[in-house]
């Protein structure tokens, strides 16, 4: 039974890191899941601390990204559009022109999204980049949170 545990919860975890570049997948509550799974083996424990240390990091690392990308959209007036925009952007850029379609994707649909506004280029450049670093922002603090919890349950499940 360990073994099926470690294995699943190895596959949340990877998933959860995945998740952090795409925004359909919820990395770090994924991450958090392979975790619980590895705490289910009895040979494996965390400490309850520790498990309701990474609960609260995971809820609010997940509510934070949900508001980096409008938060940083809305101090430099873009738009909603901007942040589905940077999304959609990064979605299409992870399958279409992978490593650097994460890159330029958010960027390009962010100020697509602006530009359908009705915004001038100067106006969507701006609010393009700004709902970009908000959304890199966000991004970059869900693959900490979901690299941590990775690289604890690679230590509890295998050098332990």
């Amino acid at each position: 039974m360990d073994i099926a545990l470690i294995i699943i919860g190895l596959l949340f975890s990877i998933f959860g890191l995945l998740g952090c570049l795409l925004p359909v997948i919820p990395g770090p509550p994924l991450s958090y899941i392979g975790l619980l799974l590895l705490h289910a083996a009895p040979k494996y424990q965390f400490s309850s601390k520790f498990l309701i240390i990474m609960a609260v990091i995971t809820l609010v690392v997940t509510v934070l990204d949900n508001f980096m990308p409008a938060w940083s959209a809305k101090r430099s007036g873009g738009s909603k559009r901007a942040v589905w925009g940077s999304m959609i952007g990064l979605a299409a850029g992870f399958f279409i022109f992978p490593p650097f379609g994460l890159i330029i994707g958010p960027f390009l649909g962010a100020v697509i999204g602006e530009l359908s506004t009705g915004k001038n280029s100067n106006e969507a450049l701006k609010s393009g980049f700004s709902t970009f670093i908000g959304f890199l922002g966000g991004v970059a603090i869900k693959l900490a949170a979901s690299g941590v919890m990775f690289w604890y349950f690679i230590k509890m499940a295998f050098f332990t």
